[in-house]
């Protein structure tokens, strides 16, 4: 995914100044897309000179951020986008190759930063719930809604998963290391 998609989704769904995309994106699609805000405003520049996004014209009043709406060539380039194949992100994660090592020089005392990780799933886990108690107390009637709720359900399987692999790797690394060779 690319940022530049990312916020012409969120700009799809409303119109809204860079700080206010930032504030939502920091709720919603910030939990599987990080961006900083800097980066946010200096795509939202660059879509506007694309020609894919608009600013609206400011208010008079003082301290009133730029809007931005989304142009038709805005929704061309993500349908293009949502409709383009692409692969699977491969697992690229340090902590395989730790437990691999762990494996051969072990014990390293590496059960110390996988209950640091599972605490912050078990957080992130609470909070999608928390999220999905809050948004979807019934199932999604409309399609829109739906998609949403699924990509939530995504999410709360994603750390679930994670905290039962860290949860199984803790098991194992209870167990007696082998005598060395």
């Amino acid at each position: 995914m690319s940022l530049p998609h990312a916020l012409l989704t969120s700009l799809v769904e409303r119109p809204c100044s860079g700080s206010e995309l930032a504030a939502r994106f920091d709720k919603s699609i910030g939990y599987f897309w990080q961006a900083t805000h800097q980066q946010i405003y200096r795509e939202l520049a660059r879509l506007e000179e694309g020609g894919l996004i608009e600013s609206l014209p400011e208010e008079s009043t003082r301290g009133r951020k730029r809007a931005y709406r989304i142009l038709p060539a805005g929704r061309k380039e993500l349908k293009r986008w949502v409709a383009q194949g692409d692969e699977p992100t491969p697992l690229r994660d340090e902590l395989m190759v730790r437990l691999r090592a762990e494996a051969v020089i072990g014990p390293t005392g590496l059960d110390r930063e996988i209950r640091r990780r599972q605490a912050q799933h078990e957080e992130k886990l609470a909070l999608y719930r928390q999220i999905e108690a809050r948004d979807f107390p019934e199932p999604p009637a409309d399609r829109e809604a739906a998609l949403q709720h699924l990509v939530l359900q995504a999410g709360i399987r994603f750390e679930r998963h994670w905290v039962e692999f860290l949860a199984e790797a803790l098991a194992i690394l209870e167990r007696p290391a082998r005598a060395p060779k």
